[in-house]
């Protein structure tokens, strides 16, 4: 059985302290974070690509965004990243790769789960060896929207663990359909996850811990704080 956006109900989702954890290796984008006002951003990529060829590799594809959706500012980064870079080589749960989503957690641990897992399998397929790997920062930011509600039916089809099919067309389906994302329990944690389509339904991101990731040759069995030197064994 194939789930729809009609069969799955709306649910105001507000969470305060929600976290979202990506690599360290991604700078902020200068254009988002100094300029506040995003109806100035064409003009002055239009200006700036006469002098910087390669400015699109930085900021990414803008058209992807409506401009009306589109957010500026401090930690803005954050929030439009996701949507300028896409690609079908990096699917995800509700996405084959072409149009991008904010991936958010309730709270920390949910969010050390969901990340770990998909490293895990990065590190796996390229056979690296064991040790201290990659370096990530977590991010602090509030949700605030109307979503798809999955967590009353908890579609089987939509959560496997490992077949992204039918939910990144469930995705595709509810983003022509004029949703603005989906909350869902998590499939790696015991908290909760959002899928937010539009980057102006998250505010305040600020940038939180520094984290290193230990891989064992199997699994990321350590988390630590690069803050502090704080190990975490993940269990």
């Amino acid at each position: 059985m194939v789930t729809s956006p009609e069969e799955v109900p709306v649910t105001p989702v507000h969470w305060i302290g929600a976290v979202r954890i990506i690599r360290s290796v991604y700078p902020p984008i200068d254009l988002f974070e100094d300029i506040a006002d995003p109806e100035d951003w064409p003009l002055l990529i239009s200006a700036e690509q006469k002098t910087n060829p390669r400015l699109m590799d930085t900021i990414g594809n803008i058209d992807l965004i409506p401009p009306e959706r589109r957010v500026g500012g401090q930690g803005a980064s954050y929030l439009m990243a996701p949507f300028t870079h896409t690609s079908p080589d990096r699917p995800s749960r509700f996405s084959d790769g072409h149009m991008g989503v904010l991936y958010v957690a309730s709270d920390f641990e949910t969010a050390v789960h969901e990340t770990i897992h998909h490293h895990a399998r990065f590190m796996a397929a390229t056979a690296e060896e064991p040790g201290w790997t990659s370096q990530f920062r977590e991010l602090i930011l509030d949700v605030d929207a109307d979503l798809h509600d999955l967590r009353p039916i908890e579609p089987p089809d939509l959560l496997d663990p490992d077949d992204y099919g039918p939910a990144q067309a469930f995705g595709s389906a509810l983003r022509a359909a004029g949703g603005d994302g989906i909350v869902y329990p998590s499939v790696r944690g015991d908290g909760e996850c959002a899928g937010l389509f539009y980057p102006d339904l998250a505010q305040a991101p600020v940038q939180g811990r520094h984290l290193d990731y230990h891989w064992d040759g199997d699994t990321v069995d350590l988390v630590r704080d690069a803050t502090d030197g704080t190990v975490y064994r993940v269990v």
